[in-house]
């Protein structure tokens, strides 16, 4: 999490660097800086709170003849989000600065040894900690260079750094453990990003740094070393096809909403060059050459964990692959058994979730074959991965998520009818019912979204003001009842809890009283008969109802609660309606509470700490 942006070349980097942290402010933040080189030293600003207090700090300064700089907005872990926590941080004899994501794990240790050397702390990080341990590198003889590296090897824990030295001008220092960072090549200008976005308005091509690895970079020059012996390390350049003007709200007055919006785009994308029209098939290239498990762990975190879940009967099905689904954070800390017949697909919208980079690296450490799914280019979980399947969703740059979701439940979709034509356990009236359901979907969800929106209005005007709510529903729809209690808490910050509809004699039903809505999802499946019964208990209790189904037809009529009508879906592809219904309601019910939509309190988009 968090945004670092540093420039070397022959722009007013200030600037520069304030717009590349304007780029970054979806990745979630409450504090910001910058530094710039000025009369000889290192000059540096900070401001808590949003970007406009930096900016105000700034203005009226001298800020337009530095050519290098580098900025920062904060996510606070250690410490509070005050301005004194704020990055950059100085080095205890003022010559260096930095700036850095991610926790340093062993900094309580390193920052004790530095105090018994008479060093002194403004703040309480352990960003301060890692700059002055740099500092105590420094030596007759020794490059600053090598004092970094000397440094970051006695760090534990993750982190993305970026640092300048006073005797150093117009130098950029970087590196990389367990946190996004990248190198943006320009003509006599270079920069350094935590993602792309931060610099696309001036460069396509893009380096992709590796974990324990250090940049040295200038306006005219770039280099890579290992960290470990600092030996130089060669590198492509690649280069991004998608600019800037993708990023932008294009008239929402939210990318929220914009990216609600431009689901039935990324649907149809996703599945381009991966559905056979005429032969009625999935034909998923990228999984043309792998043979399919003979089990699957799928293992990821929040949203992606619910896409997982949602597409374990399909996967069960339709491709007859036993499957099991597993958090990331709780994986990582256990010693699972993992059998060489099986897979484990990590999925990740970022490629950079920190969780889910550590369960991809203890499941090939354990001998599994490693499948990714993903939404970034060239991320870590895509480099890392045995193979990746990329949803093609576009950037996404609201905090919480949207269309990512969608397009992971279509890519695993796809999945599994790939496989299950390859294991010959799907049947083709079911696969030629499912490729052409999914082929109008897109057209289908694009006449949608207008009247579900609205819909969305009028019941969020209802119920915004609740205390608490529930998100009910059954199978399928049981995961999609946890995605749209975690959109409410992200979003509008109501309290909200997703169940399996059947649990809810189990305990929950005591919370049910007049002013706590239960939202039941109900379309009219195999277990619409079950839903309705516990939608009746609900009822019977004096509970509010707003119930997501189908038009009514015999045998699946509803007498109770308020009714959301969603066209009905052939068999599983109900959730591609259910989904941006949810969406789209703890969207308008934040807006009318007048929070922050895109930019929600202590959320950040790259959660790359664990």
């Amino acid at each position: 999490m968090c945004g670092i942006i540093a420039y070397a070349g022959h722009r007013p980097a200030v600037p520069l660097v304030l717009e590349g942290l304007r780029r970054l402010e979806y990745r979630g933040y409450d504090s910001s800086g910058v530094c710039f080189e000025q009369g000889g030293d290192l000059c540096v600003i900070r401001a808590s709170g949003k970007l406009q207090e930096l900016e105000d700090k700034l203005s009226g300064m001298q800020i337009f003849l530095a050519t290098t700089g580098m900025g920062h907005t904060r996510w606070a872990t250690h410490g509070a989000p005050t301005e004194s926590n704020a990055h950059p941080h100085r080095s205890f004899r003022g010559g260096l600065c930095l700036v850095h994501n991610g926790i340093i794990e062993n900094y309580q240790e390193c920052k004790n040894e530095l105090l018994r050397k008479g060093v002194s702390f403004q703040s309480e990080t352990d960003t301060e900690v890692l700059v002055n341990c740099v500092e105590d590198e420094c030596g007759p003889g020794l490059s600053n260079l090598e004092a970094f590296a000397r440094a970051l090897s006695k760090a534990q824990g993750a982190y993305a750094v970026a640092m300048m030295a006073r005797d150093e001008p117009g130098t950029i220092y970087a590196a990389r453990q367990s946190a996004p960072l990248l190198l943006g090549i320009g003509t006599g200008e270079n920069f350094v990003a935590s993602d792309i976005p931060a610099f696309l308005s001036y460069t396509r091509d893009v380096v992709f740094l590796e974990d324990g690895e250090i940049v040295r970079m200038t306006a005219s020059s770039w280099e890579v070393f290992s960290l470990e012996d600092l030996r130089p390390v060669s590198k492509n350049i690649q280069r991004i096809e998608w600019d800037m003007q993708a990023a932008q709200k294009g008239g929402y007055k939210h990318f929220m909403l914009k990216e609600i919006f431009e689901q039935p785009r990324a649907l149809a994308d996703c599945m381009a060059g991966r559905l056979d029209s005429r032969r009625m098939e999935a034909n998923v290239p990228e999984l043309m050459d792998a043979e399919p498990p003979e089990r699957l762990r799928i293992v990821a975190c929040g949203t992606s964990y619910h896409a997982g879940l949602w597409a374990m009967p399909l996967l069960e099905e339709w491709a007859g692959i036993p499957c099991t689904v597993e958090i990331a954070s709780e994986f990582r800390y256990r010693k699972p058994l993992l059998s060489r017949d099986e897979a484990v697909l990590v999925i990740s919208q970022s490629g950079e979730t920190a969780d889910t980079i550590a369960a991809l690296r203890i499941a090939r450490a354990g001998g599994a074959r490693v499948l990714a799914l993903c939404n970034v280019l060239g991320s870590s979980i895509a480099r890392e991965a045995d193979l990746v399947l990329y949803t093609q969703a576009g950037p996404e740059i609201s905090v919480a998520s949207t269309k990512a979701l969608s397009t992971q439940m279509m890519a695993l979709t796809l999945m599994a009818l790939h496989w299950g034509r390859v294991r010959g356990s799907v049947n083709e009236d079911t696969r030629h019912k499912a490729v052409s359901a999914l082929l109008a979907l897109p057209d289908q969800l694009q006449s949608l979204l207008p009247g579900l929106q609205s819909e969305a209005r009028s019941l969020a005007q209802r119920y915004a003001h609740a205390k608490g709510m529930f998100f009910l529903g059954r199978g399928q729809s049981y995961p999609l009842a946890l995605e749209g209690a975690l959109k409410v808490k992200e979003l509008a910050y109501i309290h909200a809890e997703g169940y399996a509809s059947g649990e809810m004699k189990h305990g929950p039903i005591a919370l049910i009283e007049p002013d706590f809505p239960s939202f039941f999802l109900a379309p009219h499946d195999a277990l619409f008969a079950k839903t309705k019964s516990n939608l009746e208990e609900v009822c019977a209790r004096s509970g509010p109802v707003i119930v997501l189904t189908n038009p009514q037809r015999q045998g699946m009529e509803l007498r109770d609660g308020t009714q959301w009508i969603l066209p009905e879906a052939w068999g599983p592809l109900a959730g591609f309606f259910l989904l941006p219904a949810l969406q789209l309601f703890s969207y308008e019910a934040a807006s009318s509470l007048g929070k922050d939509v895109d930019q929600p309190r202590n959320l950040a988009k790259s959660v790359t700490v664990e």
